[in-house]
């Protein structure tokens, strides 16, 4: 027997570890360079590109970019308060990085995204341009888009012919009629708010204090329970604690989950988030499922969100007219959490700052107060009252132009695309600063960073000399289906406090807006109430 025939395998053969082996290099090699062209050949020749075009912007910083400055200057904005002697001027603590890009670089400039270049688009034209994506060269962030699905879902980040099925089911849910039939589930909740507020009134040596933030938020969602599930807050109270839990820590992964493969790591914050969405998907399913029951045995309420909407889906017709399969529970439940989610957050951020910016200006707060008395006197609100409430709609107006829910709105391109005079190529995302483009003094004229609901006197078309500048629930196709919902809602319970309390702000409280993707109260609204 010879040497080699005594080896496993003979000279010259490979060993199937080897050839792993080279398989594994090769792999590494391939994804080397792939890592290489995204984090940095891929952002150098996009820096190139926008550079060549005329726009100006921050360098670029391998792999994090401007996220670890943006970070930083987060943090040292939120470590103190707005002043009081300019309190509107909040652009710089809610946004430190693109403020001083702007202000260094221009109005059309960018920042970085990770890898990912951000320029800022403020021109009012342009950003219904993009909004409308008649083009359909415009989408919504992958980043977004993937990690949002764990907090929201629905038509928030559907595209395509599955968009317009769920848009068509749902409207019939939001139309005008259909939401007169939920202003009693509006005024059972505010009067349950009004009544809490009077104990505390009654029971207090003084001036009554309270925090009106928290209040708002069981409020909201007690509406959005009643109104859309036909159950009470405490059964959705879960959901509510879920659901703030998950916005703070999505928060969190959008500061490192653009880089490939980290949102599938089994890390702390990426398992948390996953159960969280396994717990809400199943307290909601079974609120379906028990609905669905209760309609075939011909028991269920048809009158709230929920009860409208699988009417609707059990009807529904595709555009031809025929008939077609509505949407499954699984994406029922997607829409159910932008439910939950959107119809809490949204009303109870406008009735925070509406009770911050009223306190600040009570001569509004009296001439809003004195509308009201004369439209309702002390009985409850109507719908047709309501609809007449010119003075609140002007001041809620002014509140969400100055304190929008939503202070920036992104959308990127897939494919390369001419906007305003620049060819961005594919993979540039677009920021929609909301925020800014309400407050530009080229659009809303000198007085931009003060309150003053007069100018919407005439309505948003004459607001200003570009009506599409004032978008605070998005605009075009996508805008929120649920704007007519959240404004009918903070009109019934502004208009209800201001029947029973006058109030003003507590010495403790500090002006301090920041975002938990939506605009909160860093350290809540403490507020003085006063029975009238």
């Amino acid at each position: 027997m010879g040497i080699s025939a005594a080896l496993p395998f003979a000279v010259g053969e490979a060993s199937p570890w080897s050839l792993l082996g080279g398989v594994a290099a090769a792999l590494l090699l391939v994804w080397a360079v792939q890592m290489l062209e995204w984090a940095w050949l891929a952002p150098r020749r996009m820096d190139r590109a926008l550079r060549a075009q005329g726009l100006k912007g921050t360098q670029y910083r391998f792999l994090h970019g401007d996220l670890k400055e943006d970070l930083q200057l987060v943090m040292a904005a939120r470590s103190k308060p707005v002043p009081m002697d300019r309190p509107h001027d909040i652009v710089p603590r809610i946004s430190p990085l693109l403020h001083r890009a702007l202000e260094d670089h221009g109005k059309l400039s960018f920042t970085w995204f990770g890898p990912v270049p951000r320029v800022t688009i403020t021109d009012p034209e342009l950003v219904r341009e993009v909004l409308s994506n008649k083009s359909g060269h415009f989408e919504k962030t992958r980043l977004a888009t993937r990690l949002s699905k764990l907090l929201v879902g629905g038509l928030v980040i559907l595209h395509g012919e599955k968009w317009v099925k769920h848009r068509r089911i749902m409207n019939p849910a939001f139309h005008a009629e259909k939401l007169k039939r939920m202003l009693p589930a509006f005024s059972a909740s505010c009067t349950e708010l009004i009544g809490r507020w009077e104990n505390v009134v009654a029971a207090s040596v003084g001036k009554a204090e309270l925090d009106v933030w928290p209040e708002f938020q069981n409020f909201s969602g007690d509406v959005i329970s009643r109104a859309a599930f036909g159950v009470r807050y405490q059964e959705g109270r879960r959901i509510f604690q879920l659901q703030a839990e998950q916005a703070e820590r999505l928060l969190q992964s959008f500061r490192t989950n653009y880089i490939p493969g980290v949102s599938l790591l089994p890390i702390e914050n990426n398992r948390r988030m996953k159960a969280i969405d396994r717990e809400i998907r199943a307290i909601l399913r079974g609120i379906i499922e028990k609905r669905q029951k209760d309609m075939k045995n011909g028991d269920a309420n048809k009158d709230d969100l929920l009860g409208l909407l699988l009417e609707s889906n059990m009807d529904y017709n595709d555009e031809d007219g025929k008939t077609s399969k509505g949407m499954t529970v699984e994406e029922i439940i997607e829409e159910c959490k932008l439910f939950y989610f959107a119809g809490m957050e949204t009303t109870a951020v406008l009735l925070s700052w509406t009770m911050v910016v009223l306190s600040m200006h009570p001569e509004w707060q009296d001439r809003a107060r004195e509308e009201v008395l004369q439209v309702f006197g002390q009985n409850k609100p109507d719908f047709n009252g309501v609809n007449r409430l010119k003075v609140v709609t002007m001041v809620l107006y002014e509140v969400l132009r100055l304190y929008p829910p939503v202070v920036l709105m992104n959308r990127r391109t897939y494919k390369a695309i001419e906007l305003g005079g620049v060819t961005y190529p594919p993979g540039v995302m677009l920021a929609l600063p909301v925020l800014f483009i309400h407050r530009d003094t080229a659009v809303w004229g000198h007085d931009a960073g003060e309150f003053n609901p007069g100018r919407f006197a005439e309505g948003v078309a004459k607001a200003c000399n570009d009506p599409g500048a004032f978008f605070p629930f998005s605009w075009g196709p996508r805008i929120c289906i649920g704007q007519n919902f959240a404004l009918l809602e903070a009109k019934v319970a502004i208009s209800m406090i201001l029947q029973r309390f006058a109030f003003e702000l507590s010495p403790a409280y500090a002006h301090a807006p920041y975002t938990v993707l939506t605009l909160h109260p860093q350290h809540g609204v403490p507020v003085r109430l006063r029975r009238r």
